[in-house]
């Protein structure tokens, strides 16, 4: 079992050290939006992913958001975005991350959008912008996230041939036209025994983002493990949520958005709205959350951890004591934090102990769950992905 672990350990470590993972936000802001009722005085912390939620939480009108991630791709996508939203027509913005694809976006690129990028992001896309231009792969297949969406395409294109089941699914007018359409046919016909082994594999979880200590939560929460896990999320998201807002799943599974199904970064009057000042509210920055928290001038209020604790809930425990030692230490008056697990539970966090007042406590001590509000929020969540989703004040 050490060894399997250590062999799926390498092969994440691998996958996230050396690739972009996440081609969009795989977290759904229109609960973070509630659950954290931004003000004008917040200054945020969110782990960057794609860029994409905290565009998002700009909108909404808070003081400065942070996007911090280790992954300085994750940051070259955000920058990225920020230089479009400020050097490019809306038209060309939507090509570009509305379709996955801006041609001619080389020489667009070079004269329009690589001066302002600081310098990894230039050395970045320098290599990699010709993936916003090629008329057979959208940008949302590239990345390793991207990568797995579309080998499920093909799977489901070209093996089990299921497109125009997922296209009356995209176009359904209700909830019970799509219940009918995934019970009838798609469900049976989509969990091939090849589907369930490779959604079995830690190599496509890594690719995916999930590491092992994720993956061993769901494992021993999850009534049937891992896969009928992921089944029974496809169910809801498939067969329980209207798909008509879903721009998460419509965009894995057709490579694009649409105007009227995506993020509201790419919305036109949201567009202008950075323009007129906005995207100013907004820095990436590559480091750990405990080292930007330790060398950052100030107080944070709201925090985004998205399910990284997860990660390092297992092997790197000391490091997850560490970081909440620096949250503590940088919070704000009436701070407030969510987060994300792919397990039913994050017990883990109950073993936690920091530093106050010189004394060690638990850090459960000095949190209040809205369990209410937390469970409310995560039955509508658009993506699905995650078993729990958490919200808590910091009482300092």
């Amino acid at each position: 079992m050490a060894i399997l672990d250590w062999v799926s350990q390498r092969i994440f470590t691998s996958v996230h050290g050396n690739n972009l993972v996440y081609n969009t936000c795989w977290e759904d802001p229109r609960l973070d939006r509630v659950a954290l009722d931004f003000g004008p005085e917040d200054n945020v912390l969110v782990i960057t992913s794609a860029g994409c939620n905290a565009l998002d939480y700009v909108l909404t009108g808070p003081k400065h958001v942070n996007a911090v991630d280790m992954n300085p791709r994750q940051n070259a996508l955000l920058d990225l975005k920020k230089s479009a939203i400020r050097n490019l027509e809306y038209e060309d913005i939507f090509k570009m991350f509305g379709q996955g694809r801006l041609p001619g976006v080389k020489s667009i690129y070079q004269s329009k959008l690589r001066t302002e990028l600081p310098t990894w992001s230039q050395q970045f896309w320098d290599k990699k912008i010709k993936w916003f231009d090629n008329p057979r792969k959208s940008f949302y297949y590239r990345g390793t996230s991207g990568a797995v969406a579309r080998m499920v395409k093909i799977y489901n294109e070209r093996v089990i041939r299921v497109k125009p089941l997922l296209d009356q699914l995209l176009n359904a007018e209700t909830v019970e036209e799509q219940r009918a359409i995934y019970d009838s046919e798609l469900s049976e016909k989509f969990w091939t025994g090849l589907m369930k082994f490779t959604m079995n594999r830690d190599t496509t979880m890594s690719m995916l983002g999930v590491p092992k200590a994720q993956r061993r939560q769901i494992e021993n929460q999850y009534p049937g493990g891992l896969v009928k896990f992921i089944q029974d999320c496809m169910e809801s998201v498939f067969a329980d949520l209207p798909m008509k807002d879903n721009y998460f799943w419509r965009v894995y599974m057709t490579g694009q958005y649409t105007p009227e199904c995506c993020p509201e970064y790419l919305k036109p009057d949201n567009v202008q709205r950075f323009k007129d000042g906005l995207i100013d509210n907004v820095s990436t920055h590559t480091d750990s959350v405990q080292g930007f928290l330790e060398k950052h001038d100030g107080q944070i209020s709201k925090f985004i951890l998205l399910d990284h604790m997860d990660w390092l809930s297992d092997h790197f425990f000391p490091l997850l004591e560490s970081e909440w030692q620096a949250i503590i230490d940088r919070a704000a008056p009436g701070t407030r934090l969510i987060w994300r697990s792919g397990g039913l539970r994050t017990d883990f966090i109950d073993k936690v102990e920091v530093t106050r007042n010189g004394q060690q406590e638990k850090i459960t001590s000095m949190l209040t769950y809205n369990d209410k509000l937390s469970d409310e929020l995560h039955k509508t969540d658009r993506v699905h992905t995650y078993g729990s989703f958490y919200i808590a004040d910091l009482n300092l």
